[in-house]
């Protein structure tokens, strides 16, 4: 019996939605649903393998809470961080020990230094934010703000959106 094929969708760069992510963040960003937790469920949404890395969670919603990147070794391609640049001292080396190639800088969490590190160990860089490759509802997109950054963005329908 073949299960239904899922439609791969483009988002940005070589970055599609057949790829696995890790969500790099900690408890605060998940338990208050800030960003980290919004990008969680919107690659979820899009059908995307996403991963959670929060040093000080085991659970979280039913879902599994890694400790760290190397712990996922082999399981992903991109990093996201969704944490200020002062905590992201690591990410790097900890992204070559996982395995993964892409790190996808969110709006305010790139900094020149992280570039150059990518840059000197070959792990290749997107920047911008996933939330701007999702749907809004109307009328409502318009007052979101993330519907406004991504205006001409590709844009990747929910589990359950038609469009």
């Amino acid at each position: 019996m073949t299960g239904k094929k899922l439609k791969v969708y483009e988002m940005t760069g070589a970055l599609d939605t057949s790829m696995s992510y890790a969500i790099l963040a900690n408890a605060d960003r998940l338990q208050r649903h800030r960003h980290a937790w919004k990008v969680w469920h919107a690659l979820k949404d899009f059908g995307c393998k996403v991963f959670m890395v929060a040093p000080e969670l085991a659970r979280f919603e039913g879902s599994k809470i890694y400790p760290d990147l190397p712990s996922l070794q082999g399981k992903i391609e991109v990093v996201i961080p969704c944490l200020r640049p002062e905590y992201l001292q690591d990410i790097v080396s900890q992204t070559i020990e996982s395995g993964a190639k892409y790190i996808w800088f969110q709006e305010k969490n790139w900094t020149p230094e992280l570039d150059a590190r990518c840059q000197e160990n070959g792990i290749e860089i997107i920047r911008g934010c996933v939330l701007k490759h999702k749907y809004y509802q109307k009328p409502f997109a318009y007052l979101h703000p993330c519907f406004w950054h991504g205006w001409k963005e590709k844009k990747v329908p929910g589990r359950y959106q038609k469009i």
